[in-house]
């Protein structure tokens, strides 16, 4: 049966060192991750429970150039270890979460922090501060058989050469096992998810023009340039 009009791409991202291409099913997010974030925006840590969101699949940004959004003044970098699941699943256990991972790649929460701010104000969702155009820029990810998982390792995010960000996976409030586990009580996930798992402290304002680069030890280096609306 053919479509009333052409069904668009499917959203994909690259594979190191390989040919093929990593469909996306859904983008999932964690927010509050990292005890020393949680605080520069003004809250208190806690693991009561996981905060997940999403973000549509076709935000992913693979060409290193992000055109500044519509409908704010205040874009902010959020640097991010990126789940990739290769095995989906229900109800997962956590001891048996890594399972299903197929590899990581390096990440940006790209966030319209004024209007997610503004959203929260009232109690309103967050995806227009969230879920936009673009917002999900990631690097080629890394199989789990050339990176290893990550339960420690270096995150550093730079802003046109200065450091912004550095932390250390070990500083995670929900390692990944637990976010994988704890998801997939919520959503029955998919070959094709990608997680993005939080980002640390030190997050801040970028403009058109701003080249924003992420390192994460064993991943491709990520680098993103903020272009003109």
């Amino acid at each position: 049966m053919a479509f009333v009009f052409p069904a668009r791409p499917q959203p994909a991202v690259a594979v190191s060192g390989q040919q093929t291409l990593f469909p996306v099913n859904r983008i999932y997010c964690v927010g509050k991750n990292y005890a020393a974030h949680i605080r520069e925006m003004g809250s208190e840590a806690s693991r009561d429970s996981v905060c997940f969101f999403l973000k549509p699949a076709d935000a992913i940004v693979t060409d290193g150039h992000m055109p500044y959004p519509p409908g704010t003044g205040n874009l902010h970098f959020e640097g991010e270890l990126v789940i990739a699941i290769g095995k989906g699943g229900a109800n997962i256990p956590a001891g048996e979460a890594l399972q299903h991972v197929f590899g990581y790649a390096a990440g940006l929460d790209m966030t319209r922090r004024d209007l997610q701010l503004a959203a929260a104000k009232v109690g309103h969702p967050w995806d227009t501060g969230k879920a936009f155009d673009c917002s999900a820029p990631i690097s080629p990810i890394v199989p789990v058989a050339e990176c290893g998982h990550f339960h420690h390792g270096s995150l550093k995010l730079r802003v046109n050469g200065e450091l912004r960000q550095d932390a250390d996976f070990s500083d995670l409030i929900w390692k990944n096992h637990e976010v994988i586990s704890e998801l997939s009580k919520l959503y029955t996930l998919q070959a094709g998810d990608l997680i993005f798992t939080g980002t640390p402290a030190g997050v801040g304002p970028v403009v058109a023009g701003d080249r924003i680069e992420l390192s994460i030890d064993r991943l491709c280096k990520l680098s993103v340039a903020i272009t003109p609306p």
